[in-house]
């Protein structure tokens, strides 16, 4: 890392160590772990944002180069943005933060204060870059436009979902719903969708409407391609010599379960094999992120194995009772 860098952030470490200590006495191995954790969290808070830059530039080309100039909707905060843009004077810029406050309101009680702060960011910076980048027309053609739209808004969205955030409010609005219902996320997305797709073919016409859904559905796989789904659960399997530091982290940090094995490593010194505790947790897409940025800061060298969990029973995840 750079010096300036690296002594910025352990004049950090001294000042919350000292904060913490109540004294000025701090000694250099008091400091080194802080100043790896500001590290860990700093690295990762660059990719979180690098991903959240294309995301946003990505669905800002997918808005202006292809929906906006030819009048199309979407689903979601941003198809009810794209509508009211159509019947009403507001630029779709100040229209994508209007739509998408009430959602970011109700993330900072659903999900968390910093979650909602990134996704304000990230709505914020999308409402820019549409009123201020030009992005050249791409085509004429309906139903290029659904798909390729479709294609760029979903990646637009799919990039700042694993970056930590969201640029379309609704899935934070199904979420809450989904918690509260005996409803799938994907049930509650679809029933918002139909609402916003029935007013467009009102409002416009049929055929906007039905080119609308062809987007949504373009969109949709892209977001389920680039995150593999926000409603999934991924079960995550760490091996480390630090494993203890790493249970204690999944319970009382970030208050999920995990289970240990009693595993032997194979690969030991002199080639035999040695006693070793496996862990074993199960989390949504969505905290996979902190997850692995608070794994970094106990072990870097941990083996981590994540693999998508198609569905659960028992255990301390609650799950939606099946649809009578």
């Amino acid at each position: 890392m750079n010096p300036i860098f690296s002594k910025i952030l352990i004049d950090v470490a001294r000042k919350k160590l000292r904060a913490k200590k109540g004294s000025k006495s701090v000694s250099d191995k008091e400091i080194k772990p802080i100043v790896k954790n500001l590290q860990v969290e700093l690295s990762h808070a660059v990719q979180d944002y690098i991903f959240i830059i294309i995301g946003v530039f990505s669905a800002g080309f997918g808005l202006k180069g292809f929906l906006l100039p030819n009048k199309f909707i979407d689903g979601g905060a941003t198809g009810i943005s794209l509508l009211l843009g159509n019947i009403t004077t507001l630029d779709l810029s100040i229209l994508l933060i209007l739509v998408n406050l009430p959602f970011l309101i109700l993330a900072s009680k659903t999900i968390n204060f910093k979650f909602a702060i990134k996704s304000v960011i990230a709505i914020t910076l999308l409402a820019i870059v549409v009123h201020f980048v030009e992005y050249p027309i791409i085509t004429e053609d309906k139903l290029l436009i659904a798909v390729f739209g479709g294609f760029f808004l979903g990646l637009g969205i799919g990039m700042s979902m694993r970056g930590g955030s969201v640029i379309d409010g609704t899935e934070v609005l199904a979420i809450f719903l989904s918690r509260k219902l005996s409803l799938t996320i994907g049930d509650v997305l679809l029933v918002i969708n139909i609402i916003i797709f029935s007013f467009g073919a009102y409002i416009l016409s049929v055929e906007t409407a039905l080119y609308a859904i062809l987007t949504y559905l373009a969109a949709a796989k892209t977001v389920d391609f680039v995150v593999d789904g926000v409603e999934e659960y991924v079960g995550v399997t760490i091996i480390s010599n630090e494993n203890k530091a790493i249970r204690t982290m999944l319970i009382e940090k970030l208050q999920r379960a995990c289970t240990i094995y009693a595993g032997k490593g194979g690969f030991g010194k002199h080639k035999e094999s040695y006693d070793k505790d496996i862990i074993y947790t199960v989390v949504t897409r969505l905290e996979l992120a902190k997850l692995q940025t608070e794994i970094d800061k106990i072990d870097k060298n941990a083996f981590i194995i994540m693999g998508t969990v198609k569905d659960l029973k028992g255990g301390m995840i609650k799950r939606k009772p099946l649809k009578k």
